[in-house]
């Protein structure tokens, strides 16, 4: 599956609003400080999550944008296919249907590409934003895990370029 760099920057736009969903809108300039984003691109991202009406934007002084419904209502699906378009790592479901039925020779590899493909659509389509959030821990960068021997190490931050670029 691939997620592009604006995808990425959607979901996490999109996980600020959830974490402030009570406290109404939220200016751009804030969301994109609390998660290490481009000013300029996260507008043009809200603007196009707007457009969908996944968000909408509220004037004045306490203006900005703030989600159209509730955290627990969006899935991360809705915006991955929104940003990026269909998920499906290998081809659609279809495609891989009629490989499995007309290449008998590799009908195994190909239903693993499919069994692939719905465990991913399986899980983003049962992930909301409130299920993201509902953790109000250290952000990803700061999460900790645990050592065979006990002791912690801070795990490294998501790098974006790693994802869906088909390398090795």
């Amino acid at each position: 599956m691939k997620i592009s760099q604006k995808g990425l920057y959607a979901l996490q736009g999109m996980m600020a609003l959830a974490r402030r969903y009570s406290q109404g809108a939220v200016r751009i300039r804030d969301i994109a400080y609390e998660e290490g984003l481009p000013e300029k691109f996260l507008e043009l991202i809200l603007l196009e999550l707007k457009n969908a009406r996944m968000v909408e934007s509220v004037r004045g002084a306490k203006g900005g944008y703030r989600l159209r419904r509730a955290p627990s209502d969006i899935r991360l699906s809705e915006i991955i296919r929104l940003i990026d378009g269909a998920i499906a790592p290998f081809a659609d479901a279809e495609q891989l249907r009629s490989l499995i039925s007309r290449d008998v020779g590799h009908r195994a590899l190909y239903q693993v590409f499919l069994d692939v493909r719905d465990a991913a659509v399986g899980i983003l389509d049962n992930t909301t934003l409130a299920d993201l959030v509902k953790d109000t821990g250290p952000k990803l960068g700061e999460v900790r895990h645990k050592k065979r021997n006990g002791a912690f190490k801070a795990s490294p931050p998501f790098v974006a370029q790693n994802v869906g670029t088909g390398g090795n």
